[in-house]
């Protein structure tokens, strides 16, 4: 679906992210990791066609050079970090922002009862279509982030990249966001590149791992295989196993109580 090779980009002379190379197939859900300032979101906008490049990216078997703004995007959407809205759109006509790309018209068409009845769908997954005549504005961080998991979803790319996905979520919709996601994935040909801090969600979620140190790639393939104890010491400066093991064990039970079998 996707080829990289020797993919470098940045915003200036000097590249964020430098010869990168990976391919991506149909069912892969793949989370890219790595520290701040790596160059995760810097790769994903190389991707997106939204930065410039050197090296050989391939939509398919054509050069993302070659390939028009619009059929772009009924190939790969991009869900960026959201802080915070700057119109009051209501919720269902942001939604619908996503649907432009299939009408005849562009921005100047009218959603047809199909393209209502996709937002309405797309709402649902994300449980906001009770809110779906508020204010943007309005809505807390969360909800307006699953607003616009919901707007993207709605553009029925084959490719979705995600940067920070779970930004603003709090636990319930963490899991349930990429739970819809796995599920998203599983349903055609499609897959998903995600930035993702959180090594958990990562290794739970994503079959892949892609981890990224300073702009260059430090390891990829099987999730469970890459992000090893040693690799993660070593690319984010801290013994992030450690920390992981040690909060797991805050879970365990009293060395003095007594589980009922249900409990165990």
């Amino acid at each position: 679906m996707l080829r990289l090779r020797n993919v470098s980009a940045g915003y200036g002379r000097d590249p964020v992210v430098q010869e990168v190379s990976f391919d991506l197939q149909a069912g892969d859900r793949i989370c890219l990791m790595g520290p701040n300032g790596c160059g995760k979101t810097t790769l994903l906008r190389a991707i997106a066609g939204l930065l410039p490049h050197t090296g050989e990216i391939l939509v398919g078997d054509r050069p993302l050079g070659e390939v028009k703004r619009r059929t772009l995007a009924k190939q790969i959407a991009m869900l960026s970090q959201v802080s915070e809205a700057y119109f009051a759109y209501s919720v269902f006509d942001t939604v619908m922002m996503g649907r432009y790309v299939h009408m005849r018209g562009g921005l100047l068409a009218l959603p047809s009862e199909e393209d209502r009845a996709k937002v309405r769908a797309c709402l649902e997954v994300v449980d906001l279509l009770p809110l779906r005549e508020r204010a943007i504005t309005e809505l807390s961080g969360g909800q307006l982030q699953r607003v616009f998991l919901a707007r993207t979803l709605a553009q029925e790319p084959a490719i979705i990249l995600l940067d920070e996905p779970t930004n603003h979520l709090d636990l319930r919709y963490q899991v349930e966001l990429m739970e819809h996601l796995q599920h998203w994935v599983a349903e055609g040909e499609r897959a998903i590149i995600g930035a993702i801090h959180d090594v958990n969600l990562g290794m739970y979620f994503c079959d892949r791992a892609l981890v990224l140190s300073d702009g260059r790639v430090r390891a990829f393939g099987k999730t469970r295989e890459v992000l090893t104890g040693d690799l993660l010491a070593e690319t984010y400066g801290a013994p992030v196993m450690a920390y992981m093991q040690k909060s797991l064990r805050q879970w365990a039970p009293p060395a003095h109580t007594t589980c009922s079998p249900e409990q165990a």
